[in-house]
């Protein structure tokens, strides 16, 4: 089994992405079947992903900083 080491941050960016495109494409199909609740659902689980995103965002800056500190 290959496994890929990769830091909290960088995970967090990926997941959130994909945790918001899969909201944008279950919001996008709760309009088009006219389906209130999942175009809801959609656009909670986007927003979450935008969230995880930023973390990621926010923790990569903050491992940058902190590297270049010890330098």
């Amino acid at each position: 089994m290959l496994t890929c080491a990769m830091k909290r941050s960088t995970r967090n960016q990926v997941k959130g992405r994909a945790r918001e495109l899969k909201g944008n494409i279950k919001e996008k199909t709760g309009r088009a079947m006219n389906s209130p609740g999942m175009e809801a659902e959609g656009a909670m689980e986007r927003i979450g992903g935008k969230v995880q995103k930023k973390a990621g965002d926010f923790e990569k800056r903050l491992d940058e900083d902190l590297e270049d500190e010890n330098e």
